[in-house]
């Protein structure tokens, strides 16, 4: 395997036994290029021509106090699929906080779980106090991709292709964006939300497909929020306003824990694509967190949204963890139990109503993205290790039939989040592939694996070696080379008229 490495960056991690910093979450420092993977087993499908990325956090330098997973600096991982051969690229994400980091040789900012005062600079997002690593969600809009994170930063911006650094965004707001902004490819918007601690505490925003901001508006809530996801349909985006925030008189001395709010329901905003804040449309459900949505649609006076429904928002630590029970249960599925769920908002009557669609303890799914704001029959979740944030197998639910298909990695070995990608061609819902990172605890290595999309029980069809073993993380993204030609052009012709 030919492979590029580039200068190594400045790290002081010391070496730890901390749960989220060893195993499949040890940190990853290389930054490498490989012109053409190495097959191990199977065929790349001559059929699909795109590029898979994925977000991952790893830590780079000593944390100033207790480490949480989510506080690594953003790592983008490229696969580029096409013609039957596949490269492969990794590159840091580099964000202000990364590059002040690099030049002081340590940690400036304290994480998620440290007290106020812990950072020696003044931090980010409505947190307040935290790096702005760019970790969390990475999507691509307009012919550029975006690295985003959930307390809420700047908008990272990479060239999918090189990967090359181009700056944050400059449409970003003061309050910035949280991860999870939603693009519509049939028009080429791009949807987002933030949230803060003053008032209003949230806003929506729509960038166009020239990458201009063209709508921002105000979602007055009660107080501040922890929403964590989004959804959009041809006429309609989703906000949410849930139970589970940070507890209001901890809060008043900077202590930020969240808590259930008992006896607060859920509470859904549905605002016209272009709407004000009078326009907004609320509906109640019952109390609930939901991290992520998998699609939504209208049908008639109906919009219809689904997603992962927690059963317990608020775990109970998982003592056996010691020092680390309550951070392993929050980031735990088993603990927090998410299932995946359909309400149905009546426009008409303003009635809402709930289904649960599996009893399977899942998450992180995808679907079909053709199908994407339109009725969806399939979705491919991911399953987790019990106690752990580790993917380790998947479920496609047919949400028709109830049919489900399961299938489990070896032990020891731990999946990323899974694009669906329709093969080029494809007459059926489910007629693709998942492209997916494993990581291998028991030989030290990391692959990148294609399964069928229509019978994932057969497991990976082709195998490829990666050049080193990543690090876990949170989000990932599919796009094809028919897109970003798209959006080249389109840039093109907009550069050429002005």
């Amino acid at each position: 395997m030919q492979i590029t490495r580039h200068p190594p960056v400045k790290t002081s991690l010391e070496p730890s036994n901390h749960p989220y910093l060893t195993g499949p979450w040890t940190p990853l420092h290389e930054e490498v290029d490989v012109p053409e993977l190495r097959v191990i087993e199977g065929a790349i499908p001559a059929d699909i021509d795109g590029i898979y990325l994925r977000n991952t956090e790893n830590q780079v330098h000593q944390p100033l106090g207790r480490h949480h997973p989510f506080d690594g600096d953003a790592m983008i991982h490229q696969v580029n699929i096409s013609g039957g051969k596949a490269s492969y690229r990794n590159r840091f994400v580099r964000t202000h906080c990364f590059e002040a980091e690099q030049i002081a040789g340590r940690s400036l900012w304290g994480g998620l779980m440290d007290p106020w005062g812990t950072s020696v600079r003044p931090g980010f997002g409505a947190h307040g106090g935290l790096k702005d690593t760019g970790s969390t969600d990475i999507i691509v809009h307009a012919g550029t991709a975006y690295a985003t994170l959930y307390q809420c930063g700047e908008a990272w911006m990479l060239d999918p292709v090189t990967l090359a650094s181009r700056g944050k965004a400059p449409w970003v707001p003061l309050d910035g964006i949280s991860a999870h902004p939603k693009v519509d490819e049939g028009t080429g918007e791009m949807m987002f939300f933030n949230y803060s601690k003053h008032a209003p505490f949230m806003h929506y925003g729509v960038v166009d497909r020239a990458g201009a901001l063209v709508h921002y508006v105000p979602i007055p809530l009660p107080g501040p929020r922890l929403p964590h996801d989004m959804a959009i349909t041809p006429n309609w985006s989703i906000l949410n306003d849930m139970p589970l925030y940070w507890d209001e008189e901890l809060l008043g001395r900077n202590i930020h824990a969240a808590r259930l709010h008992e006896g607060v329901p859920t509470r859904f905003a549905l605002i016209p694509r272009y709407g004000q804040p009078q326009d907004i449309r609320w509906f109640e459900a019952a109390p609930t967190y939901v991290l992520h949505w998998t699609n939504a649609w209208e049908e008639g006076d109906e919009v219809i949204l689904e997603g992962y429904h927690q059963a317990k928002p608020m775990p109970d630590p998982l003592e056996e963890m010691g020092r680390y029970s309550h951070m392993m249960a929050y980031v735990d599925e088993h603990s927090f139990q998410s299932r995946l769920h359909r309400w149905r908002f009546n426009i008409t009557t303003g009635e809402t109503r709930e289904e649960r669609l599996s009893e399977r303890i899942v998450e992180f799914g995808m679907i079909n993205p053709k199908f994407a704001m339109h009725k969806s029959r399939y979705v491919w979740s991911t399953t987790t290790r019990p106690g752990w944030f580790l993917f380790n197998g998947y479920v496609r639910h047919d949400t028709e039939t109830g049919e489900e298909q399961v299938y489990r990695l070896p032990e020891g070995v731990y999946a990323s989040e899974s694009p669906m990608i329709p093969r080029t061609g494809a007459t059926n819902e489910d007629d693709g592939y998942l492209v997916t990172f494993l990581i291998d605890e028991n030989t030290g290595t990391s692959e990148c694996a294609i399964l069928d999309a229509s019978d994932i029980t057969k497991g990976p069809i082709c195998r490829l070696a990666l050049p080193h073993k990543i690090c876990s993380g949170t989000h990932s993204v599919w796009v094809e080379h028919d897109q970003l030609r798209a959006d080249a052009a389109f840039r093109a012709k907009a550069f050429a008229a002005a």
